[in-house]
């Protein structure tokens, strides 16, 4: 079947990487390079990087220890999907989790990329999981006005 003409060809990959855990600090540090020249900045731009890496820390610990990384600008958003191989997630981490005890050594990663991001997405199954991250990037700036 023929490409439909109008359909809009989809955004370019600023990133995808193949990680596991001895590789997670070297995927972080390219998200974040190319995070910055997508225009999020600051602590916006930390709190990409701190989901991003709780993800793929959750992938490596959890998931069969490797992973795939998947950054995207679409619009005035930046998109990052982290998909693994593992069992799937179990239910009760699909929805909206209390902050975990202070004295609890797991489960703080979704909860902190949950209130990090803009928006996550989890879609999970025997085959695998795929977690979805996008965070709003600053408005454009508008031009100067012609005098």
């Amino acid at each position: 079947m023929p490409d439909d003409p109008g359909a809009s060809a989809p955004p370019p990959t600023l990133l995808s990487a193949l990680f596991d855990a001895d590789h997670i600090t070297a995927v972080r540090h390219a998200v974040s390079g190319r995070a910055h020249r997508a225009g999020l900045a600051g602590r916006r731009l930390d709190d990409f990087i701190l989901a991003v890496n709780e993800v793929m820390t959750n992938v490596a610990r959890h998931a069969g220890g490797s992973g795939v990384l998947t950054l995207w600008r679409q619009d005035r958003t930046l998109r990052c999907e982290v998909t693994d191989s593992g069992p799937g997630m179990p239910p009760e981490h699909l929805h909206e989790q209390p902050l975990p005890s202070p004295f609890a050594v797991n489960g703080r990663g979704l909860w902190l990329a949950r209130r990090l991001c803009d928006r996550v997405t989890i879609e999970t199954g025997p085959q695998g999981t795929t977690v979805g991250l996008a965070i709003a990037l600053a408005p454009e700036p508008h031009p100067a006005e012609p005098r």
